[in-house]
């Protein structure tokens, strides 16, 4: 194993972990907010789902982001690093202004930042690209319309319900928080496992792109141990900032953010857990009533999403620069 393979390993690892302390926020704000479970019990039984997902669910969404987005001839250590480093530095910076921005979004533009001044827009394999942005654009909109739905229904089944059904949601969201973090642990931490191994395939290490059980196991670590950090910061965004949880709220977000994101890992496409959360939760409060949902905090989160590849693909490009005249 080579310094520079045994670097890119180090970076996509430091990014599985700010990956789990960023989207913690997206699988244990609701459950926090509606009281449902303590903060650090949330966050450590979420963990352990997140640890889980990839072993239960497989690993599509690896194949898709190491092999189906650009050419094999067009990937080196280079690239590899500069796109890890530009989604790290987009991360820690959102982190830092407390703004759920996506991670898969500022890999996937560092990516291609990095392949496109190394190897030219040839290079980009564009049914792979197209499959990745249609996950990541209609994955929020999805998120949106199904939570609006399901809370109208669970409405309608329990309009003559007595408040002491609080309970009973506050309860669900045991149940639908276990399944949002084994969906997220199944797609997000598949993201480092399809670089790592694109990584290991690139330095000669592997000869076909098939994700070793040792990587699944790390990502699978690293993203966990960052989830039981937790974002502070970006649950109170998510938890309180868009609207005031109750249980109802937070059962309806979890079922329908788990259900979308699920449904996505299976067929390979990698969604941002962040956007479909807070799609969802959007959705939840303006199937009550419009005005319930602080719209002002929403465009700052669609800014951010807007933001994100443009800013981590310049970011990757000016990062590959600077690699390739240090190491060509």
């Amino acid at each position: 194993m080579t310094p520079l393979l045994l670097a890119t390993i180090i970076l996509a690892l430091a990014f599985d972990f700010l990956n789990g302390i960023h989207d913690s926020s997206n699988v244990v704000a609701t459950i926090i907010s509606s009281r449902a479970m303590p903060p650090r019990l949330a966050l450590g039984t979420t963990a352990v789902a997140n640890f889980i997902g990839p072993f239960v669910f497989g690993v599509a969404v690896a194949t898709t982001i190491g092999h189906e987005v650009v050419e094999a001839d067009a990937i080196n250590g280079n690239v590899i690093v500069a796109a890890l480093l530009s989604a790290i530095i987009w991360d820690l910076l959102t982190w830092w202004l407390g703004l759920p921005s996506s991670s898969s979004h500022a890999l996937i533009g560092g990516i291609l930042g990095a392949v496109i001044v190394g190897a030219g827009w040839q290079a980009i394999e564009l049914p792979g690209l197209e499959k990745i942005l249609i996950a990541l654009f209609a994955s929020p909109i999805i998120g949106f319309i199904f939570g609006f739905i399901v809370l109208r229904f669970i409405i309608a089944l329990s309009w003559n319900a007595t408040p002491r059904i609080n309970q009973w949601f506050k309860r669900g969201q045991i149940l639908t928080g276990l399944a949002l973090a084994l969906s997220h642990g199944t797609n997000d931490s598949q993201k480092t496992m399809g670089i790592i191994t694109l990584a290991l395939v690139t330095s000669g290490f592997l000869d076909t792109f098939v994700v070793p059980v040792w990587v699944i196991v790390l990502c699978a670590s690293f993203i966990a141990l960052g989830t039981a950090v937790g974002g502070w910061s970006l649950i109170k965004t998510l938890g309180g900032k868009i609207f005031k949880i109750r249980p109802l709220d937070g059962f309806t977000s979890q079922l329908a953010s788990a259900s979308v994101i699920l449904a996505a890992s299976l067929v390979g496409g990698p969604v941002s857990t962040t956007q479909v959360v807070s799609s969802s939760i959007m959705g939840t409060g303006a199937a009550e009533r419009a005005n319930k949902v602080r719209w002002a905090v929403a465009q700052e989160l669609a800014v951010a999403w807007l933001l994100t590849i443009p800013a981590s693909a310049l970011m990757a490009a000016g990062v590959y620069v600077l690699l390739a005249r240090v190491n060509p």
